[in-house]
């Protein structure tokens, strides 16, 4: 294998070479991102017919979630040390295959204890992979390929319910949903190890800025290969680094909450009928993945800082919308599907923004720990929301986004204050 990538500088010119390996890459990374978002929607659209087969209650669900988060979080966690030192080629291709091989243990599994069990490689392939390809898109490629990386994530994620209703009406076990995801994953790892030597040879883009942003932040440094392990609490004591985990905190629990309980906020407060409540929900995903497409048309001219503020501020407009006691419910509906279109830009830019805020040594450390305020916010939010609704009803779902609206804009500001002096 180095033999022939030795044989293609010879014969290409050196440029030809480099814009070459920075394409094929790109796509490898791109097919990983729609590879990783399949799994995140199977245990929700497979439940129904699982929890039948199995056994158990349906609360049980909420079992292997907690498992899932619980292992991603620490891999996260521990994603900095393992990205220096093996590299993040092997790191993406070694948790790809831990999933593989979870989502083909689930597909073999005939009892709820098995799906425990694997729900554990699952988890922590899925929090080291998710830290290491963001950073390393921070690092190598422009804006416009982060939010686009993350459109791509949506439709994977889109695809994997479609997978599954096709297996169970087609008279499938819903294992066999399982088992061809399984195999996506296994052919994903193959051609991640077929391209270990790429990832070295992609050089670092020259800024990260906006032509506004730029002569802000940070200096831009080398990354760092191997050594220079930056120790969690030393990263925590970086100025400004509390200020964007709470923002990524507040946006990732606004997204995930707004996923499970928009359909019953429409359904209870508002009387929309259930089936036009369960597709304008399933709406604010497809705005998200709409969102960040347009998003990366404009990344790279007006910069992650306006892109973070922008969105925020529409998702507040959305939220309002949602609140509005007009006499039509289109208002309500139109407020969803806005702030999907205002959430989608956030996350990307965010983790792209990494690097120029905190400097590139940094950067993998404090995306790990961003990977992990995300899925803490992602886990915690929506039970938080459930419990206090059942307190005061559901109507205060728009007020509870509008609280996390304004403190993620609130503290990235504060961030940007603080990067500019």
């Amino acid at each position: 294998m180095r033999r022939a990538s030795v044989a293609i500088d010879i014969l290409l010119p050196r440029k030809a070479v480099r814009r070459a390996v920075y394409s094929l890459l790109l796509a490898i990374i791109y097919i990983a991102f729609i590879s990783l978002g399949l799994p995140d929607s199977l245990i929700g659209a497979g439940w129904p017919a699982m929890q039948r087969d199995l056994g158990v209650p349906v609360a049980f669900a909420g079992i292997i979630t907690m498992i899932i988060a619980s292992g991603t979080i620490l891999s996260s966690l521990a994603s900095e040390r393992a990205t220096r030192r093996f590299g993040t080629g092997l790191v993406t291709a070694v948790s790809v295959g831990l999933t593989a091989s979870a989502l083909v243990g689930f597909s073999l599994s005939g009892s709820f204890w098995m799906l425990c069990l694997w729900a554990i490689p699952y988890g922590l392939g899925a929090g080291a992979v998710d830290a290491a390809l963001n950073n390393y898109v921070a690092l190598h490629y422009a804006a416009r390929h982060m939010n686009w990386l993350h459109s791509f994530w949506g439709l994977g994620a889109s695809i994997s319910p479609f997978i599954m209703s096709h297996a169970l009406a087609a008279g499938q076990e819903w294992s066999s949903a399982y088992w061809t995801v399984g195999l996506i994953q296994i052919v994903l790892t193959l051609a991640l190890l077929a391209t270990l030597p790429l990832w070295g040879r992609v050089h670092p883009v020259a800024s990260h800025r906006s032509p506004a942003e730029r002569g802000a932040g940070a200096e831009d440094e080398p990354p760092e290969r191997g050594g220079g392990h930056v120790p969690l609490r030393h990263a925590l004591r970086i100025p400004g680094v509390l200020l964007i985990l709470t923002a990524f905190f507040a946006y990732c629990a606004l997204e995930s909450t707004s996923i499970l309980w928009a359909s019953t906020y429409l359904v209870a407060d508002r009387g929309v009928a259930p089936a036009t409540a369960a597709a304008f929900a399933s709406l604010y995903l497809l705005g998200i993945t709409a969102g960040r497409f347009l998003a990366g048309l404009v990344a790279d001219r007006i910069g992650d800082r306006l892109l973070i503020r922008g969105g925020f501020a529409i998702v507040g407009v959305g939220a309002v919308m949602l609140a509005l006691p007009a006499q039509t419910d289109a208002i309500a509906l139109a407020g969803l599907v806005i702030a999907g279109l205002g959430s989608a830009p956030i996350y990307p830019a965010i983790i792209h923004s990494t690097p120029v805020n905190f400097g590139r040594r940094n950067s993998q450390a404090i995306i790990g720990i961003q990977m992990a305020a995300a899925y803490t916010g992602s886990t915690l939010a929506p039970p938080l929301f459930g419990a206090i609704s059942t307190w005061t009803g559901m109507w205060i779902l728009p007020l509870f986004l509008l609280l996390l609206v304004a403190l993620g804009l609130l503290l990235s500001e504060r961030l940007n204050r603080l990067v500019d002096a």
